[in-house]
């Protein structure tokens, strides 16, 4: 976990950011405000990165991505970097070279999405991604992550995450994370604050859990917690009171997907 706050970052929290490490590779999702920090606080390699996914471009969610590219190339990596996102990121990525990298080191490969239902949207020898529509009030999506398990590894079951940030419930996500391993799903506002996540488009501590528990995924992470809340434990106990097996996740925590 690099970021688990929402859009205003605590003093030991930042923004939106996770790393998926899978056999050596590392696979970015989101980018929020000091990814890059805590990428080296975690003593995380730079040019291990394969490909980022976005889920939108919200500032909390995009903020550190200019900072990262640039430190990529100052690392003299070569491999392309692939970034996965919404179509109004584009501008985004061509304002940072036109501005910042003409001179880099590696080409960044943008592939835009938008997709209605579960789509795939990234495959290499060790993952096979899916995107799913999010409900924002914008272009949002989350990301469904399947390990590539070869024949000789065979029959271990291919391990799983999903991935859902920023989204108001909504019925049919249940079903497109449906028993991953873990899940993240977002929960901005314990439940005396659900006005505020009908108003803003966010989920509450219970939205989290109901979700977790109609998809009957292994475990429920959360986070992205509004900065009105001090006391993260209030997120924890809440979810749990409809799933039991929630854990609120802080910046620099490692869960490992086993089987």
């Amino acid at each position: 976990m690099l970021g688990t706050a929402s859009a205003v970052p605590f003093s030991d929290r930042n923004p939106s950011a996770q790393a998926l490490s899978v056999r050596g590779r590392l696979y970015l999702l989101d980018c929020g405000e000091g990814t890059q920090q805590r990428i080296r606080q975690e003593h995380l390699s730079f040019v291990k990165i394969q490909a980022i996914f976005i889920s939108h471009t919200h500032g909390d969610h995009i903020f550190g991505l200019y900072g990262l590219l640039s430190t990529m190339s100052l690392y003299h990596r070569t491999e392309p970097l692939t970034i996965v996102g919404p179509e109004n990121l584009r501008p985004v990525l061509d304002f940072y070279k036109s501005a910042f990298g003409a001179d880099d080191s590696y080409p960044v490969e943008f592939k835009a999405i938008s997709p209605k239902e579960p789509e795939l949207v990234y495959e290499d020898g060790d993952i096979r991604v899916s995107a799913f529509p999010l409900n924002h009030g914008m272009p949002c999506y989350g990301y469904r992550i399947e390990e590539v398990v070869g024949l000789r590894q065979q029959p271990w079951k291919p391990r799983s995450y999903a991935y859902c940030s920023d989204t108001a419930p909504f019925p049919e996500l249940a079903a497109w994370v449906a028993g991953v391993d873990i899940l993240y799903h977002e929960a901005t506002y314990p439940q005396q604050y659900a006005d505020k996540a009908r108003q803003y488009l966010h989920s509450t501590t219970l939205d989290a859990a109901s979700c977790a528990l109609k998809a009957g995924v292994g475990r429920l992470l959360i986070g992205h917690y509004s900065s009105r809340v001090k006391d993260i434990s209030v997120f924890e106990q809440e979810s749990r009171t409809i799933f039991e097996a929630t854990t609120a996740a802080n910046d620099g925590d490692i869960f490992e997907i086993t089987r």
